[in-house]
């Protein structure tokens, strides 16, 4: 809870996945991939209830060995490929009786982005609340900047994804973000009562360079233990400057 608001962080783990055969369970530096982003919410000092939304017998008993309920199995219309992520969540805010129970702000945090860090959710939390957004969605600044891409039209000929000129010094390009799927902090009465592009949020989560990887294939998967491995440091150095500030 922040400020009076209770919150629930929703995880989605369906077994089904085309890149990584079971990805939601795959080891990831010696924990199923699931478990990273369980292991980030616990820790929140907000986060008032947890949800693991998931179709697999498998990955239940993986939550529930974290002491996660898992409210039932999502129904099969909801874990295919079609099944939208919206719908999913609408589904567990009613399944978990969220409205009822006095929550008012959804977080969700997929399993495919295990370099989250918790301190990145609280922030982006106590941002949510403290000004007042109406949605919120990370993001990280890109590394190909689309000034510089073209597309090819039925001529055969290059045309410009932005109408700009794009004869400009690099130091002086406007910086561009993409989603990264890492965090998504919704009103559980807007999830609920409208359909909602989760993609399309408002606000900025602005997640350092480098966290962002999404875990879709197995190069992903040895790029993820190379940076957990690469940023151990400065995370400790950032859980000891926290610790210090309380």
């Amino acid at each position: 809870m922040y400020k009076g608001k209770k919150i629930a962080a929703m995880i989605p783990a369906r077994k089904g996945s085309k890149g990584i055969p079971n990805k939601n369970i795959i080891q990831l530096n010696g924990l199923p991939l699931i478990a990273h982003s369980i292991i980030q919410a616990k820790k929140s000092s907000f986060i008032d209830k947890i949800i693991v939304s998931t179709d697999s017998e498998e990955i239940k008993k993986i939550a529930e060995n974290y002491k996660v309920d898992v409210k039932g199995l999502r129904p099969e219309e909801l874990a295919n490929d079609t099944a939208i992520m919206y719908d999913v969540i609408k589904y567990e805010i009613a399944n978990h009786q969220l409205i009822e129970n006095g929550f008012e702000i959804i977080v969700l945090l997929q399993p495919t982005s295990p370099l989250r860090q918790t301190y990145m959710i609280d922030d982006a939390i106590m941002k949510f609340i403290d000004e007042n957004q109406e949605s919120a969605v990370s993001v990280s600044e890109v590394e190909e900047h689309p000034i510089f891409m073209r597309t090819i039209n039925e001529n055969m000929q290059l045309e410009k994804l932005l109408n700009v000129d794009s004869t400009i010094r690099r130091q002086d390009l406007p910086k561009y973000y993409k989603v990264n799927g890492m965090i998504y902090i919704n009103r559980i009465l807007d999830i609920f009562e409208n359909y909602t592009s989760l993609n399309d949020n408002l606000y900025p989560i602005i997640i350092p360079k480098g966290y962002d990887i999404d875990i879709d294939d197995m190069d992903d998967l040895i790029e993820a233990e190379k940076r957990m491995v690469k940023y151990s440091s400065e995370l400790n150095e950032h859980t000891v400057s926290t610790e210090k500030g309380k």
